[in-house]
């Protein structure tokens, strides 16, 4: 082993992070140790806090530090539309990008029955509850245009009906096999004006 143990704990670690392989997790943690200590201690005590305080909203299962998030309890959004999508960095885009006022629903995945992930996993249940519970008029989908994400706008779009909901999709300008957190604001807002019956 040519690392200490807590120095290869450390790039172990920062390897779990999306996109970083072994070369980047190694520069990462000899930046930190070397050059910015302050700023290792406190990306640290940030994450300690974050893992401490933040659970998911008991409405739209977005990331927040009570028990609904600022977007559900604002008194300002259309509450009789609701935007699907498969994350929280998804809900993030969507808000920047488009021209949107309603509520969401974060699925933190999409179905994807050979790899474990069902309906119970990406929270279809809560969702059915919310589609009872609500006043809603509409649901738009906008999950990725993969064949998991197209399944899943397929079951959230089936919930929507059972439950007497119009359903639309966005459609035009997302990319075949796109995510949407990679989608310029542009394009998701035309996107969003050019959404689809599903």
């Amino acid at each position: 082993m040519i690392y200490p143990a807590r120095l290869q704990a450390l790039i172990d670690a920062l390897r779990a992070l999306p996109g970083v392989g072994r070369k980047s997790a190694q520069r990462m943690a000899f930046q930190l140790l070397e050059h910015d200590r302050q700023a290792a201690r406190t990306l640290a005590q940030s994450l300690e806090a974050a893992l401490e305080s933040l659970r998911r909203c008991v409405d739209c299962r977005m990331f927040s530090d009570a028990e609904l998030c600022p977007i559900c309890s604002s008194q300002r959004r259309d509450r009789s539309v609701m935007c699907v999508v498969e994350s929280p960095a998804d809900l993030v885009a969507v808000e920047q990008g488009a021209e949107y006022s309603g509520l969401y629903f974060v699925l933190h995945g999409r179905l994807s029955p050979l790899d474990g992930v069902g309906p119970e996993e990406v929270g279809l249940p809560r969702l059915a509850e919310r589609l009872a519970e609500d006043q809603l008029q509409e649901v738009i989908i906008a999950t990725g245009s993969t064949v998991e994400g197209e399944a899943t706008a397929h079951y959230v779009g089936e919930l929507a009906r059972a439950a007497g909901v119009s359903v639309t999709r966005i459609a035009q300008g997302v990319p075949m096999g796109g995510e949407l957190e990679y989608v310029d604001a542009g394009t998701l807002s035309h996107a969003f004006r050019g959404r689809q019956t599903l």
